[in-house]
């Protein structure tokens, strides 16, 4: 029998298939004001949200994440592991690119290929799990057969996001193998962020085309009138994606009609729409941990100065120290407005590696003075706090009040704040000791955080690739890795709580809190929220008006 809620579901979702059916809005052009932009149109520049979403549109892969993060499948029609480090996927037929060219198994060879050999990418981006391949077999056009260096239980969740499928067609090349460190049979030059940027190399099999991208005025995407699935043809013929960093006029363009959908209106203006039948609106909590990275095993420099020279930072009592000196219920009251969940550890309740029962960071600005004292910094430090201020939801109102708080236990703050596309590439150049950062659990458990961002600094092995603290503990490493690579759920479950102890107690990171994502849109219009805070065409659905 079905539930009252799955029924619900479906008849909406007819409802909505109906009116779609039944209004010209195939024709229309959906103006989507952005909080912060992509930084590039190359799926395999930086891996952060706007990328990805920008992305989804242009680009699919094998394995597909709904609204909720459930794996279904996209251009693969299935997958198994044929034994612990061998996996098989089925490779869906009659699919075509964007130019007309069929869409085979060669081009999954070479998709991973390229983001092994990427010469723009930032981070090491999307090669924490390429990395791990030692194998990719195609018998037939249809069927990839992928080896790993070990178990890779996370290899389909991974997939689902960090695998957009390019047409190996974008550089010249003769037979391809899986042999990257000669470049795979690949004879021109392997494309660069640019390349793509300007639409040569963007060929996909979304429902979408990249017209024009500009940085700073914002994306221009175009319905794929070839678009391979007939069941979910894109509506809107035209798509803009308008960068507009603050809330205020991302509200003020929707209620005079500049825009049909924005993100992340502030919560406190949602009562100018809650009561107003052209406007709605959704929010759906998302997996995105929002936190602070120290520079704690390298010299972070001017941004960070104590009387005895050294670095205070390095120091565990510190960490600690600056940790709950921080109020996490107030930032989420005041500055969330409540759109938010205080992050009392680095997973999100329930998910896998999560503490079933994490005690709660105290804020003690007593406590953590004595801290402060008992390392030999009674009198502070100076301490520069740098975010970005465009990227994550209040993300310079969150940087400021964090200051505040570290002013009141001593620290001699300042804060340096600056757009995405600026701060993103001077962080990987370990240009900050003490930095904003924010993480969404795309595979929907503790290995997508821990792996890049705490385990030891060692880019060969696809490990700790976000590490710009060179935070290192070889304990953690062990018992992470050992939980990663272990196939038994509940096994690796116990080995990732181990691993978030651990972390809890040497704070190579500070959690703050689990960003809520809203999007509001005009009458008209429907829209599905997304737990990876992707603001997708694809999810804004014409109603009957």
């Amino acid at each position: 029998m079905m539930s009252r809620t799955t029924a619900v579901f479906f008849a909406s979702l007819g409802m909505a298939g109906l009116a779609a059916i039944a209004t010209p809005a195939r024709a229309q052009t959906l103006k989507i004001a952005v909080a912060s932009e992509p930084t590039a149109a190359d799926p395999y520049y930086h891996r952060m949200a706007q990328n990805e979403s920008l992305a989804a549109h242009i680009f699919q892969t094998l394995i597909v994440r709904t609204a909720d993060m459930k794996l279904v499948p996209g251009l693969a029609t299935s997958w198994k592991a044929l034994d612990d480090t061998t996996w098989e996927f089925k490779l869906r037929d009659g699919v075509k690119f964007s130019n007309g060219q069929p869409f085979t198994s060669q081009d999954v060879l070479f998709t991973i290929c390229r983001s092994l050999n990427n010469p723009t990418n930032i981070s090491l981006s999307y090669t924490d799990t390429t990395k791990r391949l030692v194998d990719v077999q195609t018998p037939d056009d249809h069927t990839v057969i992928i080896k790993t260096d070990g178990p890779l239980p996370i290899l389909p969740a991974d997939f689902s996001h960090g695998l957009p499928i390019l047409w190996n067609g974008i550089v010249p090349h003769g037979k391809l193998t899986f042999t990257p460190k000669t470049g795979c049979g690949v004879t021109g030059p392997w494309p660069t962020a640019a390349d793509f940027n300007n639409g040569k190399d963007a060929i996909g099999t979304g429902p979408y085309l990249l017209k024009s991208y500009v940085p700073g005025s914002g994306v221009d995407l175009v319905r794929n009138e070839n678009y391979w699935d007939a069941s979910h043809k894109p509506y809107w013929k035209e798509v803009k994606l308008i960068p507009v960093p603050n809330a205020g006029p991302r509200l003020t363009g929707l209620l005079s009609g500049d825009f049909d959908l924005i993100e992340n209106p502030a919560a406190r203006d949602l009562q100018r729409i809650k009561n107003d039948p052209k406007f709605g609106f959704v929010a759906t909590p998302s997996t995105r941990l929002i936190f602070f990275q120290p520079a704690i095993g390298r010299n972070p420099g001017a941004t960070v100065q104590a009387p005895d020279g050294k670095n205070p930072l390095a120091d565990v009592r510190v960490r600690r120290a600056i940790n709950i000196a921080i109020d996490r219920k107030t930032i989420v009251a005041r500055l969330m407005d409540g759109m938010a969940t205080v992050a009392n550890q680095y997973m999100p309740d329930g998910l896998l590696g999560a503490l079933p029962h994490a005690p709660e960071i105290k804020y003690d600005p007593a406590a953590a003075k004595k801290l402060l004292a008992e390392a030999g910094y009674p009198n502070g430090f100076d301490l520069t706090l740098s975010s970005t201020n465009d990227r994550y939801i209040n993300d310079s109102q969150i940087v400021q009040a964090v200051a505040q708080y570290l002013s009141r236990i001593g620290i001699k703050t300042h804060v340096d704040t600056m757009n995405a596309a600026i701060y993103f590439p001077k962080r990987a150049k370990l240009e900050f000791g003490f930095s904003m950062g924010g993480w969404g659990a795309d595979n929907g458990e503790a290995s997508d955080l821990f792996q890049i961002w705490v385990t030891t600094h060692n880019p060969p092995k696809a490990l700790g690739t976000s590490n710009y603290g060179r935070f290192s503990d070889p304990e953690f490493d062990k018992v992470f890795l050992q939980g990663m690579s272990t196939v038994d759920p509940q096994k690796r479950q116990k080995l990732y709580e181990q691993a978030t102890q651990m972390a809890l107690n040497d704070v190579p990171i500070i959690p703050l809190q689990f960003e809520s994502t809203i999007w509001a849109f005009r009458k008209g219009i429907t829209y599905e929220g997304r737990r990876d805070q992707y603001t997708l065409a694809m999810s804004a659905k014409p109603v009957k008006m």
